[in-house]
């Protein structure tokens, strides 16, 4: 029997579990403030490889990154008026700018304090960032225009949880404007592609990519697209989206142009964004019963150095062997990027600290004590390979400098590891289901953790879309979307309506 480093399974209890890793791999904690998390250094790590990785590649397509305020003019959202009803409920607003003492020892909203207009903070920028559009547009040589910010966001969840569903979280979000509709369309499709590739290149996610029904719509979009993952239970995590506008904001903010011909048009806009829920994603799909797994490319440090000191004249000599590995280390190049090394000499147990980035999901975790240093080794312990057939730890001893010219190697395996687990494991949950009786069935309350059903859609709209989402809520379902690149030759009779199909969709339960 292995012993494993958290007191909850994923098999026991995936929700215990899931809080358990937080905890125990010092990625976040409570914040005294309902939805809100302190994001602690190792997962703010993780966070700032997201940024960089995804900030080139956003770059590199064009886009150009901007600030915009955290308040917006409640007017602003007032006109369009099916994306303030779809923030509606969600929305924090400002309405004093002043506290008073209120005679009790306490402070209350001085009376006299109060804003001649409501102020929201930000839920999401479409508005403020169209005002500022149809400032900056006027003529067709204008455009494109391209932008991306890196900020928080505040949308009031009801029932929330770290990383996946919080009061506040991070993100990105860009926003750009086009001449014409084609041009918008095809900036939507690849920035969604770039978020396809990010999150199985470097998060090491298989994702499917693919456009939501109707009813899933960002409020004011025309189309939406998303990217969506498989977790460990079976649910679906919607990682990233990407939404063309269409003209609808720009009627609503007035992004108008002098086109080529001398005429007034409407821009066409678009907007995509990708936040913290990707490190619960991250989470859900490589964690083990022993704590997180993180993929070597978004790892703060790919390879932890833990010295095992004795408190002896050996100590010095163990000190500076691992201070020579961790800068020939820093002389390798892995994925790209010279290797991320850390020396850790905190002053704790060996084996603690061990555990600590065991569970914190280090790539790979070096102990070197005095007879490595006298043999010219090193103990290597790989976090995709933690155990021994007999499930003792599998630490391996290494030369030295063999493992040095091999480092590079090993974290390219490991990333390679990670997302073909978590690919074999989600082809094998998506199930072709033609039958409503076996959607029920697979879905059934004690059926455990069924993955996905790819069923056939015929799109239906209106009152017909509506029936199909209470039928599908009863089972608490919902239609994550209909994967691209579909040829249109799977022909037969919708599941939901037995009208005949135009494509196939994907249906789960999701976070």
């Amino acid at each position: 029997m292995i012993k494993h480093a958290l007191s909850v399974t994923r098999e026991a209890d995936f929700a215990a579990w899931y809080q358990s890793v937080i905890s125990e791999a010092d990625l976040a904690e409570e914040s005294g403030v309902r939805g809100c998390m302190v994001i602690r250094p190792w997962g703010y790590g993780i966070w700032e490889r997201i940024q960089r990785l995804l900030d080139d590649r956003i770059k590199a397509t064009g886009h150009e990154n901007c600030y915009f305020p955290l308040f917006i003019p409640l007017s602003y959202f007032e006109k369009e008026a099916e994306h303030v009803d779809g923030f509606a409920k969600e929305m924090a607003v400002v309405t004093h700018h002043r506290l008073i003492a209120d005679g009790n020892g306490g402070l209350t909203p001085d009376p006299s304090a109060k804003l001649e207009e409501p102020l929201v903070v930000r839920p999401t920028s479409e508005t403020v960032i169209g005002t500022a559009f149809a400032r900056w547009v006027q003529s067709w040589r204008d455009l494109p225009v391209l932008i991306n910010q890196w900020a928080n966001v505040v949308r009031w969840e009801m029932r929330t949880r770290m990383f996946l569903r919080t009061a506040e979280f991070l993100w990105q979000e860009g926003h750009t404007a086009h001449a014409t509709a084609d041009e918008a369309r095809e900036e939507t499709l690849k920035m969604l592609e770039v978020y396809r590739e990010f999150a199985q290149g470097c998060l090491a996610l298989p994702v499917v990519a693919g456009e939501k029904p109707e009813n899933e719509r960002f409020p004011g979009a025309v189309a939406t697209y998303s990217i969506e993952a498989m977790m460990q239970d079976g649910k679906a995590l919607q990682a990233g989206t990407s939404h063309f506008l269409g003209t609808n904001f720009a009627h609503a903010q007035n992004i108008r142009f002098q086109n080529a011909e001398g005429e007034l048009d409407y821009a066409n806009t678009t907007s995509w964004g990708v936040s913290t829920r990707m490190i619960g994603g991250v989470i859900m799909t490589h964690g083990d019963d022993d704590g997180l797994r993180v993929p070597p490319r978004i790892a703060p440090w790919q390879v932890v150095i833990v010295p095992m000191l004795r408190d002896n004249d050996e100590d010095a000599a163990i000190v500076d062997y691992c201070k020579a590995l961790q800068a020939d280390l820093a002389k390798q190049m892995a994925l790209g990027e010279p290797i991320r090394a850390l020396l850790d000499l905190k002053p704790a147990k060996a084996a603690t600290k061990r555990w600590g980035w065991v569970k914190k999901g280090a790539p790979i975790v070096i102990e070197v004590g005095g007879r490595d240093v006298a043999g010219g080794n090193v103990s290597v312990i790989r976090r995709t390979a933690l155990y021994r057939e007999d499930g003792k730890l599998n630490s391996a001893i290494l030369p030295r400098d063999a493992f040095v010219g091999e480092a590079a190697a090993m974290l390219e395996a490991i990333q390679g590891d990670l997302f073909e687990q978590a690919e074999t494991r989600m082809k094998a949950a998506i199930a072709p289901i033609d039958d409503w009786a076996d959607i029920e069935r697979m879905f059934a309350e004690t059926g455990g953790r069924p993955g996905w059903a790819d069923v056939r859609w015929s799109k239906p709209t209106g009152e017909a879309l509506e029936k199909v989402v209470e039928r599908l809520k009863a089972l608490k379902l919902t239609i994550r979307n209909a994967p691209l690149g579909q040829t249109g030759t799977d022909t037969g009779a919708c599941i939901f309506t037995g009208e005949p199909a135009v494509e196939r969709v994907l249906i789960g339960r999701s976070y």
